[in-house]
């Protein structure tokens, strides 16, 4: 606001100027009355950018008076400020009208002064004058107005494409931060499920022998061994930079052919385990692999942990996918371990990601619990995702394999 006044007053000390050295056509009126069109020129340029239309008014109340008693040079060049004004700062389809009517104004005026004065240099002369005072101060502003509009777009373009960014950003922390707890809860679990039951056990009876507990105390320590060699492992990718630690597929990683050591660990934790390979054994995709071991140890989990004896795993290799099949009996008394859910979603989030399909619930012969994943080989097919997937069962999902 500060600035509009000082231009209106320096527009205004400038007129006075040009007044006082006699730039105007001298009518016989006093001079104070060549300065009332200023002062209506110049109270157009205190209200510019608040009402530009009505800055555009006062300027043509003043250069129309100013006709009559002057013509002044320095009314007419505020009033270009006034032309200037309402083209920048009013409605864009009004700017683009005021075009139009100056340029006809400016030709109609040069040829009104060629016709009186009878002389075609005057026509160019009044012509060219017309245009500077009418059409130059629009033209400026129409230009001035396309470049601020175009920046306004690049920056609403630019801060669209920072918020797509952004939700890219979060996006893809989310989806690392799902794989991230998915993989340490498949990791961890096993673990220490058997530990914990094997450390309770031992707790609990007060009958074993020294032999016994020694055998209880080496199964809960190779657990933890093993358990701390895979978090370190895990903790190594995660501190690897650029593709040395991208993906599931490194050579660290876990495989389907490993899935001996998962039955036998849960062997040692007291369940009756029987294990089935049909078909031949052969080379998956990598993550077919992870996943189908990660969804085998999690099943395991759940069955040491919800389950009784006997438990019953199937590894069945096919022409392009590889089924693996876990079921358990239940027993009549709650779960050994507390359970929160997340081993079924992890496993069901594994099946869908190489596109294959998972199935967990009670069998339909009421006999125990089944999981079931089968896991497409075609890479074509892995990539695709479209392969369907069946949802967790929800009649007895807190039965005996809630993970």
């Amino acid at each position: 606001m500060t600035r509009v006044v000082l231009g209106a007053v320096l527009a205004f000390a400038m007129g006075v100027v040009l007044i006082a050295g006699r730039a105007y056509a001298d009518r016989g009126v006093p001079v104070w009355v060549v300065g009332v069109p200023l002062v209506l020129t110049c109270a157009g340029v205190l209200v510019r950018q608040r009402a530009p239309l009505a800055s555009l008014g006062l300027g043509m109340v003043g250069i129309v008076l100013d006709g009559f008693v002057g013509p002044s040079l320095g009314t007419v060049l505020v009033f270009t400020d006034n032309l200037y004004a309402a083209a920048l700062y009013g409605p864009a389809r009004f700017a683009r009208l005021l075009l139009g009517i100056t340029a006809v104004l400016a030709v109609v005026g040069g040829a009104i002064a060629g016709f009186v004065a009878a002389d075609w240099r005057v026509l160019a002369v009044m012509g060219v004058q017309a245009a500077l005072v009418l059409v130059t101060p629009v033209t400026t502003a129409l230009v001035l107005r396309e470049h601020r509009d175009r920046a306004a777009a690049e920056r609403g373009r630019a801060e669209q494409v920072a918020r797509l960014a952004e939700l890219d950003r979060q996006a893809a922390v989310t989806g690392e931060r799902t794989r991230m707890a998915r993989e340490l809860h498949d990791m961890i679990a096993n673990h220490f499920s058997a530990i914990a039951i094997q450390s309770t056990a031992a707790l609990s009876r007060k009958d074993l022998d020294r032999e016994a507990v020694r055998k209880i105390m080496e199964s809960v320590r190779e657990n933890s061994v093993k358990g701390m060699a895979e978090m370190r492992a895990m903790i190594g990718l995660l501190r690897q930079e650029g593709d040395e630690g991208e993906g599931e597929g490194g050579a660290t990683r876990p495989r389907l052919a490993d899935g001996e050591t998962l039955v036998e660990r849960v062997v040692r934790a007291g369940l009756r385990v029987e294990t089935r390979v049909e078909g031949e054994a052969r080379e998956v995709p990598a993550s077919v692999d992870l996943a189908g071991y990660r969804i085998l140890q999690e099943a395991l989990t759940n069955a040491l942990k919800h389950g009784e004896s006997p438990v019953s795993v199937v590894i069945a290799y096919e022409d392009e996918r590889v089924l693996v099949t876990v079921e358990n009996a239940l027993g009549g008394r709650g779960a050994r371990l507390p359970g929160a859910g997340a081993g079924l979603i992890g496993m069901r989030e594994r099946a869908l990601l190489v596109g294959g399909s998972f199935e967990a619930g009670p069998r339909a012969d009421g006999g125990g619990w089944r999981v079931a994943a089968v896991l497409p080989t075609d890479a074509e097919e892995g990539r695709s995702g479209l392969v369907p997937f069946v949802d967790v069962k929800r009649p007895g999902f807190f039965s005996g394999g809630e993970g």
